[in-house]
């Protein structure tokens, strides 16, 4: 008998982040789940620019390049939002300007020039897009999704708002969208085997681990303390702060760590859920969604969407706190949100793409410096 999922969201089950049941008649034992201040603070760290960004559009959308009437503002944003934006505009002069009776909010003209080489960052992200859309289908069993649920994650994949006039009709030979069970589904027109290589892999091979059998290398090599082993099949692992495994968690970690599993790209239906090597498989699965995603994270509801298109684990809430070296849940924000830890360092995104990178020199001029710690030059490694 199949188990219905438990949404990730819902309010038992973030009760299970907290307490887990003991064996026998005891009391319910208490569970930590550790904390990682530095990912929360990247959900605080968005809320402002998203804003900017938000306004930004809102101007550039005017006709014939007319400033924002003030008095319009509450049309497009609400009565109560529209305090907030006015305070954003007062304390951004270097990037907004208000003139004329009545007052409008337009661009300044540096802000203006930027913003014209946005045309350009998405010209870059075509291709990118394309690749990870196709790998978002390889990843679901009937290389099918249903539309709907390519439009709730659209904002996270990077996809435009009209994604589906101006992108989808201009490759046929990749997509198209027909009706099925009453839903219209965008479905891969062709299968590309060069595609197969997940964020996973690519990372190893980087860093020189060869794709051997795990068994092909008759080296004794321990695991470390931070979880981490080298290995073809092997997990990048990040435990949270004041998290203290032990000897025998550390041995079966390295067990799992070297446990051999097929290709999330192979069809989930081919194997047994209950078989350890399709239990890390699902792992693998969740990372190279999170992978295809511009900022290596997914709300909890866009996570939950993909339960039937690839087959993910019916307790998904729990596999993640399982992992919680590989991934990482926070309630911070509207929605929870399940970040990739690896693609991480602190608060800042390693890889960066070029849609990405526009937006930081944009919000530049707000005085927003870049905190980034990394070298993101490589930012055009995410089409992997």
């Amino acid at each position: 008998m199949l188990r219905r999922a438990t949404p990730i969201g819902t309010t038992k089950a973030r009760c299970l982040l907290m307490r887990h049941k003991s064996s026998g008649g005891r009391r319910p034992k208490k569970k930590t789940y550790h904390r990682v201040p530095e990912l929360d603070r990247v959900m605080d760290l968005r809320k402002k620019p998203l804003m900017i960004l938000h306004l930004t559009s809102l101007i550039q959308s005017q006709p014939n390049n007319t400033p924002l009437f003030l008095r319009d503002l509450e049309k497009n944003v609400g009565f109560v939002r529209k305090w907030a934006f006015m305070g954003l505009i007062q304390k951004h002069p270097s990037v907004f300007r208000v003139t004329g009776t009545p007052p409008a909010v337009s661009l300044t003209q540096r802000a203006r020039s930027l913003a014209h080489e946005e045309a350009q960052a998405w010209a870059s992200m075509e291709p990118i897009l394309v690749n990870n859309l196709r790998k978002l289908l390889m990843l679901c069993v009937d290389c099918r999704v249903k539309l709907e649920t390519v439009e709730l994650v659209a904002p996270e994949l990077g996809l435009p708002s009209d994604f589906k006039e101006c992108l989808i009709p201009k490759y046929p030979q990749f997509f198209s969208v027909r009706p099925f069970r009453g839903r219209d589904c965008l479905v891969l027109e062709d299968w590309d085997s060069s595609f197969t290589v997940t964020a996973r892999e690519a990372r190893l091979a980087q860093e020189g681990v060869e794709n051997q059998k795990a068994n092909g290398d008759h080296r004794k090599v321990k695991i470390s303390r931070d979880g981490n082993y080298l290995g073809p099949f092997a997990f990048k692992i990040n435990f949270p702060a004041g998290f203290r495994p032990n000897v025998g968690y550390l041995e079966q970690l390295e067990r799992w760590q070297k446990l051999e599993f097929p290709s999330p790209y192979l069809n989930a239906r081919r194997f047994d859920a209950a078989d350890p090597k399709a239990r890390k498989r699902a792992v693998a699965v969740i990372h190279e969604l999170l992978s295809l995603t511009v900022e290596k994270r997914m709300s909890s509801a866009q996570l939950d969407a993909f339960h039937a298109e690839c087959l993910l684990p019916s307790q998904l809430l729990l596999c993640l706190i399982k992992h919680q070296g590989i991934f990482y849940l926070t309630n911070k924000g509207v929605r929870s949100t399940v970040f990739l830890k690896d693609a991480y360092l602190g608060s800042n995104l390693i890889y960066k793409c070029p849609l990405l990178q526009f937006y930081d020199k944009f919000l530049a001029l707000c005085g927003r410096g870049n905190i980034d710690l990394c070298d993101n030059k490589n930012s055009l490694l995410t089409a992997v």
